[in-house]
């Protein structure tokens, strides 16, 4: 096509671009804490994801539906926060933090692909609350363990799909001499404000992968808790509310927390500047935080991480 003959011409104009990604700050006095404190937050969220699993693994009462799903969210968390995290320790001491294209594209894919994941993950556990509050004697038979995985592989599916449609288109792009991107990592958006050619197309492409992990699963959860609240609030026991409400509990403010601090900074954004701190740290605080709301909340999870610790303390 046209417009691939114009991008290889334009692209030898650019043989090898590097973009450069926005610093956290420009005090040298700052960098050093800054560093220590997305090291430890980046540390923490691999470490309390890994317990998740571990603890998933090591005790065969936790093999249920709710627990796979939730060891899934916990790896695919470990993903999405190491894709952007090491990069932008790296950009904080750097007085000019760079990026190679080719490097751009690898991160930009995998942001899209475990940022989808996570997204419909979310949707799945969702899916997963609705069935056992709602429909609790066909639970069991609906939500099996294989279904549970088709689940997840679909997700996966969907999510690197989704990466192969946006990488070619990426590739096809030429860009000018002005390569800032206006993030700490390789966004899609803020890499097609970079380019010299018309990106209708691609934006239009951008708007479908919002609707498709965004608003349909955002519109399952909404859906979902609906029914859910409703179920609840026609229990006539207040035990079984509570236990009903626990049940939901963990996997409601993770939601809170992954789409609220989103939504957070992408609005802000757009309305004022908002702190660069406050953006960077929405990449990183959802996914630390995560495995500290579900086992501080969830009994079952408390107790096989309490024998988990008493079992490593014996061996050692």
């Amino acid at each position: 096509s046209s417009r691939f003959i114009n991008s290889m011409e334009n692209r030898n104009q650019t043989s090898t671009p590097e973009f450069l990604l926005l610093r956290l700050t420009d005090d040298s006095e700052l960098q050093p804490a800054l560093i220590s404190l997305f090291l430890f937050m980046c540390l923490v969220t691999i470490l309390g994801n890994m317990l998740i699993i571990l603890t998933f693994s090591s005790y065969l009462h936790l093999h249920t539906p709710v627990y796979l799903l939730l060891s899934n969210l916990s790896l695919n968390d470990i993903f999405l926060s190491t894709s952007v995290i090491p990069k932008m320790l790296v950009n904080i001491q750097e007085n000019s933090p760079s990026i190679t294209y080719r490097g751009c594209l690898t991160q930009m894919s995998f942001v899209l692909i475990f940022g989808g994941l996570e997204n419909c993950l979310l949707a799945v556990m969702a899916c997963d609350r609705y069935m056992a509050s709602c429909h609790p004697l066909r639970y069991t038979v609906i939500m099996n363990p294989c279904f549970c995985v088709l689940l997840i592989l679909l997700s996966l599916l969907i999510s690197v799909v989704d990466s192969l449609v946006h990488s070619p288109m990426v590739l096809q792009l030429s860009f000018c001499t002005h390569l800032t991107i206006l993030s700490f990592f390789c966004e899609l958006p803020q890499i097609l404000k970079l380019a010299c050619l018309d990106t209708l197309i691609d934006n239009i492409l951008i708007y479908v992968s919002s609707c498709v992990f965004v608003v349909i699963p955002l519109s399952g959860m909404i859906f979902s808790y609906a029914h859910i609240v409703s179920s609840i609030l026609r229990m006539s026991s207040s035990e079984g509310k509570y236990k009903a409400f626990s049940t939901c509990g963990s996997h409601l403010s993770v939601v809170f927390l992954f789409y609220g601090t989103g939504f957070h900074v992408y609005i802000s954004s757009a309305i004022t500047n908002v702190s660069k701190k406050t953006a960077a740290a929405s990449v990183v605080v959802p996914q630390m935080l995560s495995p500290f709301i579900y086992s501080l909340r969830n009994r079952d999870m408390k107790e096989a991480l309490r024998k988990l610790f008493s079992r490593t303390a014996s061996l050692l």
